[in-house]
């Protein structure tokens, strides 16, 4: 569905008067976030560790917790730390290990549930199993606050238990010993939006404070200032993976916590970072690890361990100090994120094709799949609502229950109406935008539909549900540079109640497409203003047919408007500025002056690689790879490495449909070529070898190489092509063994 676009007013003069110093671009960016006292500016532009982090003990059961846990480290009572199968349950659980292990404590053990048997929170059958194995005392990380009789057991059974949590409070508390929520109604804590990682990290400062009364160092040597910063790392992918706001005491651990992950000491880390390829052999990260790496890269990883697998192999990666084992479990996950990619796409295909063929004009979508994944079903009801900007469920049948989980849209709180027809679950939980669910019988399952539409149509009477784009400026491209850049900076990291500045660019030029990734799904666009500069821009599954497909409906020459964040490419120690789309639209005014330049331009280009001549040797098919020579070196320019181009070359083949084969290795019996040289770039319709370089000078040893590969595959053509050039160069090589 086409978003409705929003620019923000921009802030008022009294407010730029009131803040003279902070520059217009900035001061609207924090007004329009509602950071409007000098308090809060300060706080949001200078976090501050020693004064945003808020004392522990503001919490009104900390002090009874801190006691607990404590006293059964002194009496040597058992310890079960519960926490949960995502990246913010399993961040909380090793940030509570790691506080043990610093303590010298070892009489604890960690269950994490698994998805599929377990489901989400404390069980009637865990709570058994934990009081068979001596357990006396229970934490919860990230779940517990809706476990009202699982806790009511283990109090039958003698066991404690402290709640730390920060999912939507029920109107029933559960009976535990102390209960560490930010939400809770009668809680003071100022911060109400910590995950559930920071609620966990929040009792390990309260054990450590009440210890260090005592206790000059910890048990392990360190001080418990520094033990305590190093927990950030974790602290800070929970509360990214989590998706909470990014704002007050949540923004400051997040930072401070980036600037730790960057460094991380974790060996499982550094193994998950070498398998993202994000971190070098020696150890440094290739560029800076933010809020976008984690949650774009690391936390599907993590979470791919719970969905696919068990969540314990991502605790395992991040406890464990051996390096082997480190390896070998940071593999796993890896290939666990593969499978649950691939589980993805199957079963997204699966669900849209459900609601296209039932329930398309609902105005709630309900997939139902037999024997699906319940690790996947959050991520197809996200990807749903996505695509339809519809509140989406996605359920998931085995064994005859049905478990689900659901993805809302503003002005519709779905916990809220779950929590006011709970005698359809067996469980739920969740968030305003977020729940998951279990069914009592799958015989309430249409009741259940009906009554949650009938929910959303009451409560969202007299609302306009369109999706809303927000853009907080609009601006000229010319002004697109590294100041507006470093300007920006001051913001990250980005997240939720934070997210990166959104701005709109009207009348551009369509200058050069090139669709760019696995099967050709993303969109690079280069486009041009009111001056000749060119910006490169990428859209993110712009031609995947989700919505409008951009790689059919543009054209070079056409006039975008375009809402664009501004992101920094990074390859080979090169850095550019690179605008990532958000939206376009296309407008009425198509330069068709433009288009045909181009087009001339290309063909121009062509003749001018000696191929103008009737009697010249596969004329035809020459004239159809010097064009994509051409175009690709208009929209890359001269700066991007050999694999770049030649990813760019292969997309434009394919569009084309030419046959091709890429790295052609050379016959065997070829002796004149190293090991290192023995793979041709590119040899088309079986007749043209083409060979890629990027170098300041091409000159005897390239053109002789070009000549061996003729001789080796008995070919009569080679076009040897240097990118490097300001003006591209294609020199045409013939085999002089060849009749032609």
């Amino acid at each position: 569905m086409q978003a409705k676009w929003v620019i923000l007013e921009p802030a008022p003069p009294s407010f730029l008067e009131e803040f003279p110093q902070l520059p217009p671009l900035v001061a609207n960016l924090l007004y329009n976030r509602d950071i409007r006292t000098q308090e809060k500016i300060d706080e949001f532009l200078n976090p501050d560790y020693s004064q945003d982090v808020h004392d522990p003990f503001i919490f009104g059961d900390m002090k009874k917790a801190v006691n607990r846990v404590l006293k059964a480290v002194e009496k040597n009572e058992r310890i079960t730390i519960h926490g949960d199968y995502d990246a913010d349950g399993v961040s909380a659980a090793v940030i509570l290990t790691n506080l043990f292990e610093a303590l010298g404590f070892k009489n604890y053990d960690v269950f994490l549930p698994h998805r599929e048997t377990d489901g989400y929170g404390l069980n009637m059958e865990t709570i058994k199993i934990l009081y068979t194995t001596g357990t006396k005392l229970i934490i919860t990380c990230d779940c517990g606050i809706s476990n009202y009789e699982e806790i009511e057991l283990a109090n039958k059974f003698k066991m404690d238990v402290i709640v730390t949590d920060h999912h939507t409070v029920p109107e029933k508390l559960p009976p535990a010993l102390a209960i560490i929520h930010p939400k809770l109604e009668k809680e003071k804590y100022p911060d109400k939006n910590l995950a559930g990682g920071a609620v966990a990290f929040k009792l390990m400062q309260g054990v450590l404070e009440a210890h260090k009364k005592n206790n000059e160092i910890l048990p392990n040597g360190q001080k418990h200032e520094a033990f305590e910063k190093w927990q950030l790392d974790m602290v800070a992918i929970a509360s990214v993976a989590d998706m909470v706001p990014l704002i007050g005491e949540s923004r400051t651990l997040t930072k401070y916590g980036l600037t730790v992950l960057n460094k991380t000491k974790r060996t499982g880390l550094q193994k998950l970072l070498l398998e993202a390829r994000l971190l070098q052999e020696n150890g440094d990260t290739k560029k800076p690890i933010n809020a976008d790496t984690i949650g774009f890269q690391i936390a599907p990883r993590i979470n791919a361990a719970g969905r696919m697998n068990h969540a314990n192999v991502a605790y395992k990666l991040f406890t464990t100090k051996d390096e082997t084992d480190a390896s070998q479990l940071a593999f796993e996950l890896n290939n666990n994120n593969k499978d649950r990619q691939k589980m993805t796409d199957d079963l997204l295909k699966q669900a849209v094709k459900q609601v296209e063929e039932t329930q398309k004009d609902n105005p709630i979508l309900f997939v139902l799949g037999q024997g699906w994944s319940t690790g996947i079903v959050g991520l197809i009801s996200g990807r749903l609502k996505e695509k339809y900007y519809k509140p989406s469920l996605v359920m998931a049948e085995n064994n005859g229950e049905i478990t689900g989980s659901g993805r809302s849209i503003e002005n519709f709180n779905l916990i809220e109406s779950l929590q006011e027809m709970p005698d359809y679950f067996l469980k739920f939980g969740g968030h305003p935008m977020a729940c998951g669910f279990s069914l009592k019988d799958k015989n309430l399952l249409e009741d259940f539909k009906k009554d949650l539409i009938n929910k959303f149509n009451e409560k969202t009477k007299g609302f306009d549900m369109s999706p809303v784009l927000k853009i907080d400026a609009e601006i000229d491209l010319e002004n697109v540079n590294w100041e507006l850049y470093d300007l920006l900076s001051k913001f990250e990291p980005f997240g939720k109640a934070n997210e990166k500045p959104k701005y709109l660019a009207r009348g551009l030029t369509v200058h050069s497409l090139l669709p760019v990734g696995k099967d050709g799904k993303h969109l690079r666009i280069m486009v041009k203003h009111n001056t000749e500069k060119i910006q490169k821009t990428i859209g993110w599954s712009l031609c995947n047919g989700n919505g409008v497909n951009w790689c059919q409906e543009l054209k070079i020459g056409d006039k975008i408007d375009m809402v664009f964040e501004m992101d920094v490419n990074e390859w080979n120690g090169n850095r550019e500025i690179q605008l990532t789309i958000a939206d376009l639209h296309k407008t009425d005014n198509t330069d068709d002056t433009t288009r045909n330049t181009n087009t001339r331009m290309n063909a121009n280009y062509a003749n001018h690689a000696n191929i103008d001549n009737d009697n010249v040797i596969y004329k035809d098919l020459s004239y159809k790879i010097n064009n994509i020579l051409f175009s690709v070196h208009n929209e890359l320019g001269r700066y991007c490495n050999e694999k770049q181009i030649s990813d760019a070359i292969e997309n434009k083949l394919k569009q084309n449909n030419i046959k091709y084969e890429r790295e052609k290795i050379l016959p065997e019996s070829f002796e004149g070529e190293r090991f290192a040289r023995n793979r041709i770039d590119f040899l088309v319709e079986d007749k043209i070898i083409v060979e890629i370089k990027v170098k300041k000078i091409v000159g005897k040893e390239e053109y002789y190489q070009c000549l061996r590969y003729l001789e080796s595959m008995d070919k009569k053509l080679c076009l040897l092509v240097n990118f490097r050039d300001k003006h591209l160069k294609i020199k045409r090589i013939l085999n002089p063994k060849s009749k032609i």
